[in-house]
């Protein structure tokens, strides 16, 4: 079912993202997870692609995984990083196959350990590129990224709703945004689309907080900022592990009752392949 669809049919749920297992035992946590977050009855679960070193192959693999453990609408990621046209159909003719209706259309990350990268030289150069092919191909529901705080190679706030603007106009449906840890930017990323008459359905990307210094890496390669008062008292727990998830799986559940609270019914989860971890979210807030 395309998640357009399932949007429109549904006030509130939640949906979840997972990354490929790069190891046997990875695969198997990966299994335990999505059985366990399968409870909860997601309204898709997405499955991300090119993260360090993870390939357009790893996704596919790990997404047939997902649709042999059944009942969920699987969303793979697909990323422009050496990706030709004709391999491109061929992955689309995979998906198509398998039932596959919904594909999330992202530019990707440059690769690890290469220097001088660009995508400039790709056959294709940006997601707003990926989501035309795709929308010509046809039968896919097509997601994309968003950027709150703006993407980190855009200049303004301005010039990052062009490109979003850009990737919409070409067939986009619905959009994910990147973690955020103030609301204050979701909510201003709304006011900015709606007066530039954009209408689709955008869903805040949740990443949970639950070690400081492994978050303060992610925001800081990808523009996010963390609130000065969270990171001081997360810090300040660096000693005590199980403390500082506790801590930080309070302030997560703070922001999901305040983004529901302000109509927000639509949670997308980065799960960072952690069950416990949402599980204990979801049953505060539901």
């Amino acid at each position: 079912m395309k998640i357009s669809d399932i949007l429109k049919q549904s006030d509130k749920g939640v949906a979840f993202e997972f990354f490929p297992p790069k190891s046997e035992k990875g695969r198997a946590a990966l299994i335990r997870t999505v059985k366990a977050l399968g409870e909860c009855k997601p309204l898709y679960a997405s499955m991300t692609c090119g993260a360090g070193g993870i390939t357009q192959r790893a996704t596919q693999d790990t997404v047939s995984l997902l649709l042999e453990e059944g009942g969920l609408e699987v969303t793979p990621h697909l990323t422009c990083l050496d990706l030709s046209l004709d391999a491109l159909r061929s992955l689309l003719d995979d998906y198509k196959s398998k039932g596959i209706d919904n594909i999330m259309a992202l530019r990707g990350d440059p690769p690890e350990g290469v220097n001088n990268f660009s995508f400039a030289n790709q056959k294709l150069f940006c997601a707003r590129d990926l989501v035309k092919v795709i929308r010509e191909y046809g039968h896919f529901c097509i997601g994309v990224a968003v950027y709150p705080e703006g993407h980190i190679e855009t200049a303004s706030l301005d010039e990052d709703l062009d490109y979003a603007k850009q990737k919409i106009d070409a067939g986009a449906d619905f959009a994910v945004t990147q973690m955020f840890f103030d609301n204050t930017y979701y909510y201003r990323l709304l006011d900015r689309m709606e007066k530039q008459g954009i209408d689709i359905p955008v869903l805040p990307g949740i990443l949970p907080l639950t070690d400081i210094a492994k978050v303060k890496q992610f925001a800081a390669i990808c523009r996010t900022t963390i609130p000065k008062n969270i990171e001081e008292a997360m810090a300040g727990l660096a000693k005590n592990p199980q403390e500082q998830e506790r801590a930080g799986i309070e302030f997560t559940i703070k922001q999901c009752r305040d983004l529901i609270k302000n109509g927000a019914g639509k949670l997308h989860f980065f799960t960072l392949n952690k069950p416990s971890v949402i599980k204990s979210i979801l049953e505060a807030i539901s």
